[in-house]
């Protein structure tokens, strides 16, 4: 179907490989075939799923005449380190509201966020999760009696604009699928704040790929991200009217998250040690690593019977595994 993307800056290096996993198919594929979207390769410092987003969301705040970005999330949130490093790429100014007391280390993410240039503020959880709002608009105030327009960013980049990243990326899957000979498959993504799984979601529907979309949350419930999906694909539809209406259902895989957000178990630990072994392939503790666990449970469990082909969408996060350097101490080399 016809589809006119809204202009974008070109912050991605794409199109990103799709790596089939020879070693772990034969572990854990049960008959599948395991492939892997290599979203961690969209850049060095500027890498993972966050930047597709990005590079929509940068463009509509150039073509709408705001000078800096206003977002939040985790003391290690991928998407602030992300939005630090293109704002200083663009030349706009970043300002980052976080979640969680100041690290008394600066590393992972955190320490990228402050060489990119970006003001930071954090703020305990309990605080930030009820007045984030109200500390958007303090802080919009603040630029605006600079005489600046600050363009609020909401967490993981993840609404209406957003959603093209995926969508996007989808064309690059149809490539993908057609020269690996793969002609049905399920679509594996770790989902924190719904937005890549709504532009994969979008994306599979509008060009229509054969395929179905899971979401693997790593926070929250299933009934959270099917809701948080429906809000991001109307907010979508909100914003661009001219674009084909399309029917979509969410699906999530869910009961990995564990002890919550950003806590792993000993077994994720374990995981993506044994994977970076066994294929090179570094996961992280916060979102990929707890997704393919969800996806190889629901492998062992039947979930994808019928179909042979599983793409896990790697969304990156490496710069989330230094500061959880200690879950990793148990996970030994063989013989060490």
């Amino acid at each position: 179907m016809a589809l006119v993307y809204p202009r974008k800056i070109q912050l991605a290096q794409t199109p990103t490989p799709l790596q089939y996993l020879e070693r772990a198919s034969r572990e854990w594929g049960r008959g599948h075939r395991l492939w892997v979207k290599r979203d961690d390769l969209t850049g060095c410092t500027l890498s993972g799923n966050k930047v597709r987003k990005l590079e929509f969301i940068t463009a509509h705040a150039v073509d709408n005449g705001y000078d800096t970005l206003l977002t939040c999330g985790g003391v290690q949130s991928n998407h602030c380190r992300a939005t630090a490093l293109a704002g200083a790429q663009l030349g706009l100014g970043v300002h980052l509201l976080l979640r969680g007391e100041e690290p008394a280390d600066h590393e992972g993410n955190f320490l990228l966020d402050h060489l990119a240039g970006a003001a930071v503020n954090c703020y305990p959880s309990e605080q930030f999760v009820r007045e984030i709002d109200a500390l958007f608009a303090q802080w919009q105030q603040h630029y605006a009696a600079q005489g600046r327009r600050a363009m609020v960013v909401p967490t993981g980049g993840s609404d209406g604009i957003g959603a093209w990243g995926y969508i996007a990326a989808c064309e690059e899957l149809a490539g993908d699928f057609s020269q690996a000979g793969i002609e049905q498959a399920h679509i594996v993504t770790a989902t924190g704040s719904g937005g890549t799984q709504t532009g994969l979601t979008l994306g599979v529907a509008l060009h229509e790929l054969p395929a179905t979309v899971w979401g693997v949350n790593v926070c929250d419930n299933a009934q959270y991200f099917i809701d948080k999906v429906a809000s991001d694909t109307a907010d979508w539809q909100r914003l661009y009217p001219d674009a084909p209406a399309v029917a979509i259902e969410p699906r999530v895989l869910d009961g990995y998250v564990g002890q919550g957000y950003a806590i792993a178990s000993p077994e994720v630990f374990d995981l993506i040690a044994h994977l970076s072994r066994l294929e090179g392939l570094v996961l992280d503790p916060v979102y990929t690593g707890k997704a393919f666990a969800g996806m190889l449970a629901e492998i062992a469990g039947g979930r994808f019977e019928g179909c042979r082909d599983i793409v896990f969408v790697h969304t990156g996060g490496i710069f989330g595994v230094f500061p959880q350097r200690a879950g990793f101490n148990r996970a030994q080399a063989p013989g060490a």
